[in-house]
């Protein structure tokens, strides 16, 4: 995978240099997400992979599937990476543009798991929390994990904070067996 990403990032850094330039990463954003689903479509892969199609038709193919209007800059990026044979790393690439255009906005991806569904105000009042502790605007990326018990689970970068009764038992047996 440490390839996959090593492959991707100078290309992550072009877009976003080339959007955040334009004030244009909001559009970028979207657009890179579209062709980032395009791209991990497992028929897209089978094409790339298994067929012999040339550089050309393998771009069109591609374009053909993309949605509305598309750029001149977006139909460049794409013709390079069809030309460098890195068509099958626009996942990662939209991951790591993704990470360079929140860091730009302060924003940080928050995975929150929970042993039960969380309603707007119980999901407002922890996002505010971790924006007051984070100094920094939260993503929340909310999921439901009913082996916690109860509580939450939440991961921000690499920092982890265990408030799930799980997280507490399974604290409680360790010390209870170092003992």
């Amino acid at each position: 995978m440490a390839e996959v990403v090593t492959l991707a990032r100078p290309y992550a850094e072009a877009v976003f240099r080339l959007a955040d330039a334009g004030g244009t990463l909001p559009a970028w954003s979207g657009t890179l997400r579209a062709l980032a689903q395009a791209a991990a479509h497992p028929d897209m892969q089978e094409c790339m992979s298994k067929y012999d199609l040339t550089h050309a038709q393998l771009r069109g193919l591609f374009l053909s599937l993309a949605a509305g209007e598309i750029s001149a800059e977006v139909r460049n990026f794409v013709h390079v990476l069809i030309e460098n044979d890195r068509l099958a790393a626009l996942p990662e690439i939209y991951a790591l543009f993704e990470d360079l255009k929140n860091e730009r906005e302060g924003v940080v991806d928050a995975q929150i798991s929970t042993a039960f569904e969380l309603d707007a105000a119980q999901l407002a009042s922890l996002v505010a929390d971790l924006e007051k502790r984070f100094k920094r605007k939260i993503n929340p990326q909310v999921s439901i994990d009913r082996d916690l018990i109860g509580g939450v689970r939440v991961a921000v970068g690499d920092e982890v904070i265990d408030g799930s009764v799980r997280g507490k038992l399974d604290a409680m047996a360790a010390g209870l067996l170092a003992s």
